[in-house]
């Protein structure tokens, strides 16, 4: 990868000659990868926040005991499951504003006037493929939240009781503390996961229109196939790997900084 961005590289494949800072010039004279690269922070860091929130919630849940608990865990997991793609095309079928599921049940609920084109408006569509992106996040997050609840010894819940300790005191001074190593591994995990997510945004808006709803992984993927710039591509994948393992360091050395002052 690193070999490519430093190399000038036809449509066809072939290395013609040595182009060395030169891809990486040319990237950062883009006009669009400014804001490519704003709309990805965004992306990745409201896709994880919400879908850690949520797991630490679903994973109370699915670690309590009721009726069917069994049949609930195998119904969170579906979404995981699934392809991606198909799931994403499921949604954006659900979106049309003429025969879309959505705007069906909002007109029936009278909560819109006429039909709406969700994935027509870029800030509108980006919140919905980050709702997607959340959809199909929550299962493996929320079971990685379950394993860490079950390492938890029930003798430490028992100890708080004794205290006179509550349910939240309870749940913020130990179940969160004890959860540290699950919710690092599925934070850095899903920063990884979503950052290069391609799916989703390809089969919903492909990016569009025009750049106004792409991740730094679609801008990449159209310099190098309607671009046919394979050497620039290149350079933005260099630049992709960068910023995953700023933003994992960065997110390392927070929970480190967090262990320390406590």
């Amino acid at each position: 990868m690193v070999r490519t961005s430093l190399q000038d590289i036809t449509s066809s494949g072939v290395t013609v000659g040595y182009r060395g800072a030169g891809n990486y010039r040319d990237l950062f004279d883009e006009d669009g990868l400014i804001p490519v690269v704003l709309r990805t922070l965004l992306w990745v860091g409201g896709i994880v926040a919400v879908t850690m929130a949520l797991s630490l919630a679903l994973g109370q849940l699915l670690n309590a005991r009721f009726p069917g608990r069994r049949a609930v865990r195998w119904a969170v997991v579906v979404p995981w499951a699934a392809s991606v793609l198909m799931t994403a095309l499921i949604w954006k079928w659900m979106l049309d504003n003429y025969s879309g599921l959505v705007n069906r049940v909002l007109l029936d609920l009278h909560l819109i006037d006429e039909p709406v084109n969700w994935l027509a408006h870029p800030a509108e569509a980006m919140l919905w493929m980050m709702w997607v992106a959340v959809f199909v996040s929550l299962p493996f997050t929320s079971f990685v939240i379950l394993a860490g609840l079950q390492t938890i010894p029930s003798e430490v819940y028992e100890a708080a009781r004794v205290d006179g300790a509550g349910p939240l005191r309870t749940y913020v001074g130990i179940t969160l503390p004890l959860l540290r190593p699950a919710i690092l591994i599925a934070s850095i995990i899903n920063v990884i996961n979503v950052f290069n997510s391609f799916p989703i945004i390809w089969a919903m808006t492909g990016g569009g229109p025009g750049h106004d709803t792409d991740t730094t992984t679609t801008f990449m993927y159209k310099m190098a196939f309607y671009d046919q710039n394979v050497g620039e591509s290149g350079a933005m994948a260099v630049v992709n790997f960068v910023l995953i393992l700023v933003m994992v360091l960065m997110y390392l050395r927070a929970a480190r900084w967090r262990e320390e002052v406590r």
